[in-house]
């Protein structure tokens, strides 16, 4: 996936500064797609040279100028394009599982860390997920929010990043688990070689 399609459907929300952007990747679009301020801000540029966006110049005191940045017609026809094509199932690239996977030739103890800082993060955005499920509900059931908000995928793909979360959550706990047990038995003694 694109960079500019995580863009184009945080857009739909409307009108919205790089900044601002930023902002929403940081809080809700980070459950499923990372780009960095500068990533976004390249690419932004990019967009509105192909007219997938356009920018208006908002004059600011004391403050730089700001663009702010809306879905074009053209943006929205890519935007349900990309909707109809089937995605790539997608794959786990993370460098705690190759750790992990040589945890027994390599630092049990530097693995822990590790797992334990993960174990953190997970934790960490799931606290902070659900603080955005809590403002998103506004005090309704899920289901009558489902049936009545306006947008849907918002919620949906923060239903997927809690999901994910908790299972690393879970994952950490129990991998750590195994680890402690471990380091408390001896191992078995080795044969000749």
């Amino acid at each position: 996936m694109a960079l500019r399609n995580a863009i184009m459907s945080t857009l739909l929300e409307g009108e919205a500064s790089g900044y601002d952007l930023a902002k929403a990747f940081d809080a809700s679009v980070a459950n499923f797609w990372m780009a960095t301020p500068q990533q976004l801000y390249r690419e932004l540029d990019r967009m509105e040279a192909e007219g997938l966006i356009s920018a208006r110049v908002v004059e600011q005191e004391r403050r730089p100028n700001k663009r702010l940045f809306s879905l074009t017609g053209a943006g929205r026809a890519a935007l349900r394009s990309f909707t109809a094509t089937p995605p790539r199932p997608s794959a786990i690239r993370d460098e705690l599982l190759v750790q992990v996977q040589a945890v027994d030739a390599g630092d049990p103890d530097a693995v822990r860390t590790a797992l334990l800082e993960r174990l953190t993060w997970a934790q960490a955005k799931i606290d902070r997920y659900e603080r955005l499920r809590a403002r998103l509900l506004d005090g309704r059931f899920e289901d009558e929010y489902l049936a009545t908000a306006e947008r849907i995928g918002p919620y949906l793909t923060l239903m997927r990043g809690l999901s994910f979360e908790h299972e690393n959550r879970r994952w950490c706990e129990r991998a750590l688990a195994v680890l402690e047990r471990r380091a408390a038995t001896p191992a078995p003694a080795q044969g000749p070689a």
